[in-house]
């Protein structure tokens, strides 16, 4: 019997969707916060060169207040919810998308929203690719266990500038250069060299 070939977990811009969670004016206080949202503002700029489809989420913002201007997600409609999970709210637009066959997460809280999601997701038959320098918690034990978490469940663990380069596929590639231009300066450090150093004790 030929053995069953596991996923690779590969993502190309036709069959992929971008997730931004929650990023929001009074999460600004999360650890992290003004590098997340950096790395999920350059993953949002590649999304729409690429013309891949791109959800918005806010939590409660009644409470919470909008969506933090330096994400740049100026023309998206932010779609609200209290659910812990972008899924509910975000329904029609993943029935929308037949093709479909990965999902990139980013925003906050890691242990809330991105895990609940990316459960839901998993449940749906999604890949999904948690980009890690794009969420973050208040608690950085909350934000690591949860990523182990989400890993031991079937998701996985990218950096951003290594889905970029998925996604990209080759240097000729019509929007090479701008993407170039894009993942050119330096992604800010969000505490998770550690973490990937097998200073934690969650990982393998």
């Amino acid at each position: 019997m030929a053995a069953v070939k596991p996923s690779l977990g590969r993502v190309f811009p036709r069959s992929s969707m971008l997730f931004l969670c929650d990023m929001q004016e009074k999460f600004r206080h999360t650890a992290y916060f003004p590098q997340i949202v950096s790395v999920a503002a350059r993953m949002l700029k590649v999304a729409r060169l690429l013309e891949m489809p791109v959800v918005l989420t806010e939590q409660y913002p009644q409470g919470l207040g909008p969506t933090v201007p330096e994400l740049g997600a100026e023309g998206l409609r932010p779609l609200p919810k209290t659910s812990f999970s972008m899924v509910p709210v975000v329904r029609q637009e993943l029935d929308a998308q037949p093709q479909l066959r990965s999902v990139l997460l980013c925003g906050l809280e890691a242990q809330a929203c991105i895990m609940n999601t990316a459960l839901d997701l998993l449940d749906l038959g999604l890949q999904v690719h948690v980009v890690v320098d794009a969420c973050t918690s208040r608690s950085q034990v909350d934000r690591l266990v949860a990523l182990a978490r989400m890993r031991q469940s079937g998701a996985f663990l990218s950096t951003s500038e290594g889905l970029i380069m998925q996604l990209m596929g080759d240097a000729v590639h019509p929007q090479f250069k701008e993407i170039q231009k894009i993942i050119k300066e330096p992604v800010p450090d969000s505490g998770l060299l550690g973490f990937f150093q097998g200073q934690n004790p969650l990982l393998p």
